[in-house]
């Protein structure tokens, strides 16, 4: 009876939050899918004998032959030039072969028995930056052919795609956070990443509970809307990452603002091309992109960044950039502008922003308390400029007013913590019995904002958004100082 409840509550959740989302923009992607609200419930009835992993969430199961999965640091991860290392396979590669198969039937639970509705080779590694260096690891995926080429598939209801990111929650306490915002933005975000909740087998060992995530590039009808290569051209659309950079150098720009300072002052900041991939990136499509990227800089920083002619409009999708701007600074995801920052660009067209990585969100930094009554996303390289236009301001202030009545309410935040919560169920309660060692760990400093429970960890989080979301209620016209005459009469004519 309680899970029939719950799948009529699911039912009108998934009713109201269209409703919600609707009213943001009528043109937006209220077709978006929210796993928690409209798949299968933990179901306590299975014709299983309970003999092995019996789960309602997706499963995959990764097979690598008993060989280590490459990316693991090295125990002397940074030398004197602050340079990471991390493991190879054996042959010298940095991604490892492997058998991936991914159990996904709405009608049923999954086993590992059970015949995959998704079966490929695909190539292997651990992923990301601080996270790498978590016990419990994220990898990226590229699903492969017999040919060894790239293969797409269709992953848990998500579009067909190559590549994709296994996020394994582990800073993140509570589990949702990246699912949480990810699809929040994707509802009034040109685009967001779409996220799956699912648990993982590697090697006959079950690793806990994971976000099979999009990765952020091309790709058709899906990914961010960007166009292919055009043959014989430099012409592209294409995805950049302001991050540490790329191993590649051929991907590595130096646009205007890495030149003046404006980015490269902490850990060596760069702008990577990560679209077009490395086998289609000529060095002269390289450099008209690092031009392109320029131009618009120098727009934004010249005297002119503000006029109708010459100004930052006519290069940036400002809509963009405003939710870009309020989603990051909601949940105080200040890596954001400096890390994990990725515009895009099709042919003709204007920037656009995508969010990415909210492990740290909602104060859950290792080192750094982040108080929820402040603002820090105007000082970020090209909102420092943005905010200084008054047009700029008042479409965040109005925007963010406007959000605050569909899915940044505080009333839209408590429900989809508690459904998404409720929808993990036991295997929430599986991931901990492996990785609940890290709640004795004070992984954040000070120790006392360590949670000590799935459960504290949730209401931590929802806290956090209440207070968050009262203060900015009541100053967010002061971001309106910003782009006050009186502190930017160098700026302006």
């Amino acid at each position: 009876m309680k899970y029939k409840v719950l799948g009529i509550v699911g039912m009108i959740c998934v009713f109201f939050c269209t409703i919600a989302i609707s009213a943001v923009d009528d043109d937006n992607h209220v077709n978006r899918i929210h796993q928690h609200l409209t798949s299968r419930q933990p179901d306590a009835g299975c014709d299983c004998d309970g003999t092995e992993l019996c789960t309602h969430l997706p499963l995959v199961v990764i097979d690598t032959g008993g060989r280590e999965i490459p990316g693991v640091p090295l125990e002397s991860s940074y030398d004197s030039d602050n340079e990471e290392s991390f493991t190879l396979t054996s042959s010298g590669e940095s991604m490892l072969s492997a058998e991936i198969s991914i159990m996904d039937d709405e009608s049923r639970n999954h086993h590992i028995s059970d015949t995959p509705d998704v079966k490929s080779q695909a190539l292997i590694r651990v992923r990301g930056n601080s996270s790498r260096y978590f016990d419990k690891k994220s990898y990226l995926l590229r699903f492969t052919g017999e040919d060894g080429t790239y293969a797409d598939h269709e992953v848990m209801g998500m579009p067909s795609h190559y590549e994709w990111a296994l996020h394994g929650p582990y800073l993140d306490k509570s589990l949702i956070r990246n699912y949480m915002w990810y699809n929040i933005a994707g509802e009034f975000m040109d685009y967001a990443p779409n996220v799956r909740f699912c648990e993982v087998v590697i090697d006959g060992e079950y690793q806990g509970l994971y976000v099979m995530t999009e990765t952020i590039t091309n790709g058709e009808d899906c990914r961010v809307n960007v166009s292919k290569p055009v043959d014989d051209s430099n012409t592209t659309g294409y995805v950049l990452r302001l991050d540490r950079g790329s191993t590649d150098q051929r991907k590595n720009i130096y646009n205007f603002t890495y030149y003046t300072y404006r980015i490269g002052q902490i850990n060596d900041m760069k702008i990577d091309i990560k679209y077009p991939k490395s086998g289609s990136l000529t060095k002269s499509m390289a450099d008209d992109i690092e031009q392109d990227l320029s131009d618009f800089e120098k727009a934004l920083y010249s005297f002119d960044y503000d006029t109708e002619n010459y100004g930052y409009q006519n290069w940036i999708d400002v809509q963009s950039f405003v939710d870009y701007f309020i989603i990051n600074e909601f949940v105080c995801n200040y890596d954001a502008g400096s890390l994990s920052t990725y515009l895009y660009k099709d042919i003709g067209g204007k920037y656009k922003m995508c969010i990415w990585d909210f492990n740290s969100a909602c104060d859950n930094y290792t080192y750094s308390v982040v108080q929820p009554q402040h603002f820090e996303m105007q000082d970020n390289v090209w909102f420092y400029m943005l905010c200084k236009d008054e047009d700029f301001t008042e479409n965040i202030i109005e925007r963010y007013r406007e959000l605050r009545k569909t899915c940044l309410s505080d009333e839209y935040i408590d429900e989809y913590i508690d459904a998404a919560a409720e929808y993990l169920g036991p295997a929430a309660e599986r991931n901990f019995r492996v990785w609940g060692y890290a709640f004795d760990e004070d992984m954040i400093q000070p120790a006392e904002r360590n949670p000590r429970s799935h459960e504290e960890a949730i209401e931590q989080m929802r806290d956090f958004c209440h207070e968050r979301g009262e203060w900015m209620d009541e100053h967010i016209e002061i971001l309106r100082q910003y782009s006050h005459l009186s502190k930017n009469k160098k700026f302006n004519h």
